[in-house]
């Protein structure tokens, strides 16, 4: 008889531990799944499904706009925020019940409480004190938002998690940070018809991109309205009587309704009996795997932004479903962590996959580099005057493209296919011989022939 209660018990029912549940009870194995909040994780319940959503609605302020070189004869349009963020929550609500059936169907068992580790084997569920034996554990607890730098004052922000429970449309908004979830909540609130300050303490907004994205998104946002307080640091928000002050470290001070602190994430381990078991984590308390998942204590595993990897929700989703793969279907699976294409969800929105124009020089040397910018068909009736930006970054050995750069709209659905192209190893002659679908702005991936040369300066000494 099995010293074991389950084959497999998993702490956290978001995207990477329910995926991880479904597939290993689909190869026999008997799981339970512990959540202390909502089963279907950041993603679905505050991330990025409410976060898309809210785009969305950001987005229908401009194709009003748009609509009357059209011949569209539209009245002032008005947003009614209670309205929407009502709509908003119905749908997380019928998410996650989608979520807890497929996991029931599946013959995974859901214990609503939080599970802490006592030792290699054995979790206890909180809310009974009932010890479960489990053959493995799995860690998918995923990550936080924090309130980071501490500053006198810095608990009136609030975070991505607070952002979607708002009881109303804030006139006056103060967003701090320059990464995906700082940028696309700058665009959403400037969409719906917020005053927005975006302030950075870099010189640019998402650090890590092409820098031919971060200058034209840059130049999209300023003319869209939103004020970028780049180069900056908040050094105290203050209570007053009509909002709260936010004092900049040049000494300026803004008074905002809502300060939205967006500048990271940190692991969700604390007080988990990670360390009181021998689970190594990183300093920011990430735990450490390696590439099957497995912590160095051989029945524990993790997936997910709890191991700090690749912070994205299908990253999480496959490798869960590696480590169901490995641990229970006898195919031993790493997840690719090299080439992930990924959205950003501004308005206008950002396509990527694979280097920046500057990480490829320095991997590839020598490398080609095909860039257009051009104003889409809908701009010409409509009057928008926001350019389309498409790049990519051809290692000159071999003919790969080893980067795909889009700033567009609908740039995440391009890069979707784009991605399938990259990671086959397409080279340029593949995107060459490709035929063009006309008139449509992904055409110019394909129908780009020249590499763009950069102008050195001419010595006059």
């Amino acid at each position: 008889m099995s010293n074991f209660d389950v084959d497999l018990f998993v702490i956290g029912a978001g995207s990477g531990g329910v995926r991880a549940s479904r597939i290993a009870a689909g190869y026999g194995a008997r799981v339970m799944v512990a959540e202390e909040y909502r089963v279907g994780g950041t993603c679905v319940i505050r991330g990025c499904v409410p976060k898309k959503l809210m785009v969305y609605a950001s987005r229908y302020a401009e194709d009003f706009k748009d609509a009357a070189g059209f011949g569209w004869d539209v009245p002032e349009p008005r947003f009614d925020w209670t309205a929407f963020t009502r709509n908003m929550h119905k749908e997380v609500d019928r998410l996650e019940g989608i979520y807890r059936t497929n996991l029931d169907k599946a013959g995974v068992e859901i214990v609503d409480s939080r599970a802490v580790i006592e030792d290699p084997h054995t979790v206890r569920i909180l809310k009974t004190g009932e010890r479960i034996r489990a053959r493995y554990i799995l860690v998918a607890v995923g990550a936080h938002p924090t309130l980071e730098p501490i500053i006198p004052g810095g608990d009136l922000g609030i975070t991505s998690n607070e952002v979607f429970h708002l009881k109303e449309l804030p006139e006056r908004i103060l967003v701090i940070g320059g990464g995906y979830i700082a940028v696309e909540f700058a665009g959403v609130f400037a969409g719906l018809g917020s005053r927005v300050t975006l302030l950075h303490r870099g010189d640019k907004l998402l650090r890590g991109f092409d820098e031919d994205v971060r200058d034209a998104l840059g130049a999209a946002y300023a003319h869209r309205g939103i004020d970028l307080a780049l180069s900056r640091t908040v050094h105290r928000l203050d209570k007053v009587p009509d909002g709260i002050a936010a004092t900049l470290s040049d000494g300026t001070v803004l008074t905002v309704d809502q300060v939205l602190v967006a500048t990271g994430r940190r692991p969700n381990t604390a007080n988990l009996g990670l360390e009181d078991v021998g689970v190594s984590l990183d300093e920011v308390g990430a735990v450490i795997v390696d590439g099957y998942s497995q912590t160095i204590i051989p029945s524990i595993y993790a997936v997910g932004d709890v191991t700090n990897r690749a912070n994205l929700t299908p990253i999480a989703i496959r490798e869960g479903h590696a480590f169901a793969d490995t641990v229970f279907g006898d195919g031993p699976t790493m997840v690719d962590h090299e080439l992930i294409p990924t959205a950003v969800f501004s308005t206008p929105e950002i396509g990527v996959i694979g280097c920046s124009e500057g990480a490829a020089r320095e991997r590839y040397g020598e490398i080609d580099v095909y860039k257009t910018s051009f104003r889409p068909m809908k701009g010409t009736l409509s009057g928008n005057h926001e350019r389309v930006l498409m790049k990519l970054i051809v290692e000159k050995a071999t003919d790969k493209v080893v980067g795909v750069h889009i700033i567009s709209p609908d740039a995440g659905e391009m890069i979707q296919l784009a991605g399938v192209a990259v990671t086959m190893g397409a080279t340029k002659a593949d995107f060459d011989r490709t035929v063009a679908v006309h008139p449509t702005a992904a055409e110019e991936l394909v129908t780009m022939r020249t590499p763009f040369v950069v102008k050195k300066p001419v010595d006059v000494g």
